[in-house]
């Protein structure tokens, strides 16, 4: 973790490498007689608190360390690449710091590179925290962009160090409890549809029910709710899985070619029908046919559905013979049909054939905590399509995917995930990457997120203005430095983010 040997020509630092900022880290650099290195716990034995390796083969910065990590966690050690990895295989430990110099090439930073990614292949969930000196500081940036959660810059600050292992392991256990709570919620595995909340656990519930049905379905809600997500499971799910399921757009297709593209046509029924065509109900035989925007469809075709869902026979355009129809209809909208009925653009009979069963789907923003398991659900799946194994969310981030209203629902978070995770360079996204930077109109948030985002906004400023010089933002915000890594923690900033 400490370099302790020479680099470009530096002289070898000693134990002294620590820089102790007041009497509560003095033990950092304690040179008393009687500071040994202690030995690491058993593997059978009962381990107490988080587990931290310190990867270094530095015996004495191994035990300085060790003894100042002492009241947050166990800490186990290395002093090699080789070491290193039999300790995380055996104890799964939640954070690694690791020093870049490393034997059997303790001059150059490519063993502890090479170490760094032996890790993270192991087990990504592991947070590694470089240590390097001032002139390795492009070496460091260059192993956070590989994977590692920070670097500290040498000597080290024992009171920076306290902070940086408490954020590290308060981000392991938030993402265990994400992983736990994972395990736990109600994932419909025919329908893929992701929640705990009570009202999408009602939807799931309602799907299962009328999949085995052969009743019409009518799905509402706002765009980007999953409607036709859900029309999917339905089928799925139904006895007509093994037929076709035929989706059309009704709102993107014009008027003058809708009843054709529903129907079929005959040879020679009107300019540019040269051969017979076979329209979607047919083609859905068998299966499910799903309406997708069914309040775009124009009164004239509303009547030759309403015949269709009433007889289920069909009469292609032009044509004069009476076709059977074995097709299961699911539609769906976004649109208020009730007033769309008031108005006279939606026909009542129609409507009231169309929804025998009727499922409104939640708009996200009424989800709760679901937005954020979701949005880890994307980050997992864009990350790996991806190949940027590793990516996890900071702490700001997390914030602005909750506080954020999402007018464009599921669809709208999958795409600023997806783009979060093409175009970030670094292995924590935040706000910024996913473009939540900004608390959107009609969003309400408190007096104390209010403050807690100026407070981060200035913090961040400051801290690009000066390149990350903590000291020199400090001044400028007119706090002191332990007041300002304060601040950072509990706002969930690091220097790597601005």
């Amino acid at each position: 973790m400490i370099e302790s040997r020479p680099i470009q020509g530096e002289p070898r630092e000693s134990a002294a490498a620590f820089e102790p900022r007041d009497a509560s880290s003095r033990q950092l650099a304690s040179t008393e007689p009687g500071f040994v290195q202690e030995a690491a716990p058993p593997l059978n034995a009962t381990i107490k608190g988080p587990l931290v390796l310190v990867v270094d083969d530095d015996d004495g910065i191994r035990a300085q360390l060790r003894w100042a990590l002492a009241s947050q966690a166990t800490v186990i050690q290395a002093s090699d690449r080789a070491s290193a990895l039999l300790e995380i295989k055996a104890r799964r430990p939640s954070v690694v710091l690791l020093d870049l110099g490393l034997p059997p090439r303790p001059d150059t930073p490519e063993e502890g590179l090479a170490t760094l990614s032996a890790i993270l292949d192991l087990d990504p969930s592991i947070k590694v925290i470089i240590a390097s000196g001032q002139n390795e500081r492009d070496t460091a940036l260059r192993a956070v962009g590989a994977g590692a959660y920070d670097f500290l810059c040498k000597p080290i600050d024992g009171y920076e160090l306290g902070i940086l292992i408490r954020r590290c392991l308060q981000l392991v256990s938030l993402e265990r409890e994400y992983r736990e709570l994972k395990r736990s919620v109600t994932v419909d595995s025919v329908s893929g549809m992701i929640g705990n909340c009570p009202a999408i656990q009602k939807v799931c519930a309602s799907l299962r029910k009328v999949a085995t049905t052969e009743a019409p379905v009518l799905i509402l809600g706002e765009s980007g709710t999953g409607k036709e997500m859900a029309a999917r499971s339905i089928h799925d799910q139904s006895a007509r899985r093994q037929g076709p399921y035929v989706a059309i757009n009704c709102s993107a297709i014009p008027e003058t070619l809708l009843e054709s593209e529903l129907f079929g046509h005959e040879k020679g029924a009107f300019t540019g029908a040269n051969t017979q065509r076979k329209g979607r109900i047919e083609q859905a035989s068998g299966g499910t046919l799903f309406l997708d925007e069914i309040g775009d469809v124009p009164t004239s075709v509303q009547v030759k559905l309403l015949r269709f869902l009433q007889e289920r026979t069909i009469e292609r355009v032009g044509g004069r013979v009476t076709l059977p129809a074995d097709v299961r209809v699911i539609a769906a909208t976004h649109k208020d049909l009730a007033k769309a009925r008031e108005q006279g653009t939606f026909r009542e009979d129609f409507y009231y054939r169309l929804s025998v069963v009727q499922i409104v789907l939640p708009p996200l923003r009424d989800r709760g905590t679901d937005i954020q398991l979701l949005a880890q659900s994307f980050l997992h799946r864009f990350s790996a399509e991806n190949k940027r194994l590793g990516l996890s969310y900071s702490a700001e981030a997390l914030r602005a995917i909750q506080r954020y209203s999402w007018p464009g629902n599921i669809r709208e978070l999958q795409n600023k995930v997806r783009r979060a995770v093409i175009m970030g360079e670094s292995s924590r996204l935040s706000a910024r990457d996913l473009e939540l930077t900004d608390v959107t109109p009609g969003t309400v948030v408190t007096l104390k997120e209010a403050r807690e985002e100026l407070e981060r906004d200035m913090i961040r400023r400051a801290l690009a203005k000066h390149e990350g010089k903590v000291v020199a933002a400090a001044n400028d915000l007119g706090v002191s430095r332990p007041s300002l890594y304060d601040l950072m923690g509990k706002l969930g900033l690091a220097r790597t983010e601005v």
